[in-house]
């Protein structure tokens, strides 16, 4: 990409950044680091009065309706209207880059084939799993022809990791498949960060394990496992604290299903980073994740991770090293290894420090470098 001018990259995202998450999150880095590096980006996405953040680059707002199900705080592109296809068809973008295989990115990749424009493809979750949290999961392979279809369009996939690049080909994809992986601030995500103060502040005592969730509270980030789960270390007679960090539709559910929890809420920026650091474990029980950034951040931050042996967590975790691997619907399972880690405060410190040391290679700035790399290819392939 060292053509006499800088290369024009139009980018589509179903969420940009007004509801905070870790695929939105790492898309703003993305494109951050795509202007750092002589890249014309327009983003093209949703919008809200209401920004969960500052969004990187130009953003122009995509007509969006209220997400169906319950999920309204998400919103919903519908497609490439008039005055959007106008201003895409003016930047004149060599390359295509959609981030999720909703209406606008059906609509961006048909644009993109119509133009002879390359697509690149990048998948951010498991979206096939999430409807069997709401009583549909009969819709299941539908949904995952519907994937197949849409990543079959793309000249180039980018998964987060090698395990999520499996899916893909098991859903019948074809279409040549690459690692765009995540990093993590290892600044703000460190041990030095644990705070007993602030922890006490919670009504957590010092000696007391806080088992720790973070994430957005919604039911597809497994939260009737964690419940199950903390019910039957209760009835174990395992003491701990439940530490939960974070905000969403599902909170008062999560409240009742584990009433001795410490609710810290939404925290952000170098709080985050002191939350994390303050737990003694966490638990990710999802089976949703493609990478699992609150699994990378609570690793460098010192903490070991128990988690589902799912796409994601197998990719970053060394079971019996750094945290512990669980069949994902084996409460059972789940609770010997969270007992394990409560009773035991040397391996807790030991498999901590592991997960910290391995926390090191995720980099932010090689990852996105990939993305670089694979537009260089894609661009070569077309003779752009």
């Amino acid at each position: 990409m060292n053509d006499s001018r800088k290369p024009r990259v139009a980018f589509f995202s179903g969420n940009y950044n007004y509801v905070r998450d870790g695929a939105n999150q790492a898309q703003n880095l993305l494109v951050g680091h795509l202007l750092d590096h002589g890249v014309e980006v327009r983003v093209y996405s949703p919008t809200t009065k209401t920004p969960a953040f500052e969004a990187r680059g130009t953003v122009v707002d995509v007509p969006a309706v209220p997400m169906p199900g319950g999920r309204g705080e998400y919103r919903l592109g519908r497609g490439l209207p008039r005055a959007s296809r106008r201003d895409l068809e003016a930047f004149a973008p060599d390359l295509v880059h959609v981030s999720a295989p909703e209406f606008l990115g059906h609509a961006a990749v048909t644009w993109a084939r119509r133009h002879d424009v390359p697509v690149v493809a990048t998948v951010h979750t498991r979206f096939e799993t999430y409807f069997q949290y709401y009583g549909l999961a009969v819709v299941q392979p539908l949904i995952v022809a519907i994937l197949r279809r849409f990543y079959n369009r793309a000249d180039r996939v980018l998964v987060p990791t090698p395990s999520m690049a499996q899916v893909v080909r098991d859903f019948g994809v074809t279409t040549p498949i690459a690692l765009w992986g995540r990093g993590v601030n290892h600044r703000r995500f460190h041990p030095d960060r644990r705070s007993l103060e602030w922890r006490r502040s919670l009504g957590i005592a010092d000696d007391e394990v806080a088992i720790g969730f973070l994430g957005r509270l919604v039911l597809e980030k497994g939260l009737d496992v964690f419940a199950d789960v903390v019910a039957q270390l209760t009835a174990r007679g395992v003491r701990h604290r439940v530490l939960v960090i974070g905000k969403g539709p599902a909170r008062d559910w999560f409240a009742q299903h584990a009433p001795q929890a410490a609710f810290a809420g939404f925290q952000s920026n170098d709080d985050l980073g002191r939350a994390v650091a303050s737990m003694d474990v966490l638990f990710n029980p999802s089976v949703t994740e493609t990478w699992g950034q609150v699994t990378s951040e609570a690793m460098a931050a010192g903490v070991p991770v128990v988690a589902a042996r799912a796409t994601g967590a197998v990719d970053l975790l060394d079971d019996g090293r750094t945290g512990f691997l669980v069949p994902p619907g084996d409460i059972a399972g789940y609770a010997d290894a969270i007992e394990r880690l409560v009773t035991d405060a040397d391996l807790r410190t030991a498999m901590g420090a592991a997960a910290h040391d391995h926390a090191q290679g995720f980099r932010w700035d090689s990852a996105n470098d990939a993305v670089l790399q694979v537009y260089r290819e894609v661009l070569a392939e077309r003779g752009r």
